[in-house]
């Protein structure tokens, strides 16, 4: 009896054992690829997946958007400068047997495929291009690196430059660049300010040739905030032109009131 049941133990253990090869449980994202003795049958899933023990084999592939950090590139720009620049990639599988059979290893192939990929566009662009264009420049990355992870069922969907780390002396270069601009900007504008200010300088003085008593009115003006300003006994030489209007309008009131 003892041998019986030791026996009947091992052919349950057996059957569970075969059971638990033959029967595969995926999420709703995962897809398995199944290999019979070596050959591709079909792709899987999700759900519950019944293999032949033995014979059968799956792998199992996740079709969830992958997010892959391409590590800092070293990078020589077509102007000459030597930059550090790193990117992220967003790529998802959409056909899982073709990302198992026609490439090995997808997730390093991409990978590396990014990096190469990463250092020959910025190699091919100018410093200015890649940090005032940067969505040019990653919308070329991602169709150049979709192009050729078509064949392996994978799609990239997005390609975005991270970080472009300048030498310390293209830093200081750039900031005396962006303090003369500065600069520039500020003396065209006084300029301007200068000109049209000339303008109306120029409008004011044939106003007042066309009207003298308009001078004499401006004169006395200047004279009021001078004495409003400061606290002191200020003389002006007064042209006896300026008070002959007044003279001879008040000798004509006394004529009128003689009369």
């Amino acid at each position: 009896m003892e041998g019986m049941s030791v026996y009947t133990g091992v052919v349950i253990a057996f059957v569970v054992l075969i059971l638990a090869s033959a029967i595969r449980i995926l999420r709703e994202y995962e897809r398995g690829v199944i290999f019979r003795l070596g050959r591709l049958i079909d792709q899987k899933g999700p759900g519950l997946i019944l293999l032949i023990p033995v014979v059968d084999r799956m792998v199992k592939v996740s079709l969830r958007t992958v997010v892959m950090d391409v590590p800092e590139q070293d990078v020589i720009t077509k102007d000459n400068v030597s930059l550090k620049v790193n990117a992220v990639v967003y790529f998802r599988v959409l056909d899982a047997p073709k990302a198992i059979v026609e490439v090995e290893r997808f997730l390093d192939a991409t990978s590396q495929l990014s990096q190469t990929t990463l250092r020959s566009v910025l190699g091919q662009s100018q410093l200015d291009e890649i940090l005032a264009e940067r969505d040019k420049i990653n919308m070329k990355l991602q169709q150049i690196i979709d192009n050729q992870t078509e064949p392996w069922g994978i799609k990239v969907s997005n390609v975005e430059v991270k970080h472009v780390d300048l030498p310390i002396e293209m830093k200081r270069a750039m900031a005396k660049q962006a303090e003369a601009e500065r600069e520039r900007r500020a003396k065209v504008i006084h300029a301007e300010g200068e000109f049209q200010a000339s303008i109306k300088l120029r409008d004011a003085a044939k106003n007042i040739a066309v009207e003298p008593t308009a001078l004499q009115l401006r004169f006395l003006q200047t004279l009021t905030e001078v004495a409003s300003e400061k606290n002191s006994t200020t003389i002006f030489p007064v042209p006896i032109d300026l008070l002959t209007p007044f003279m001879k309008k008040a000798l004509k009131n006394e004529e009128d009131e003689k009369k």
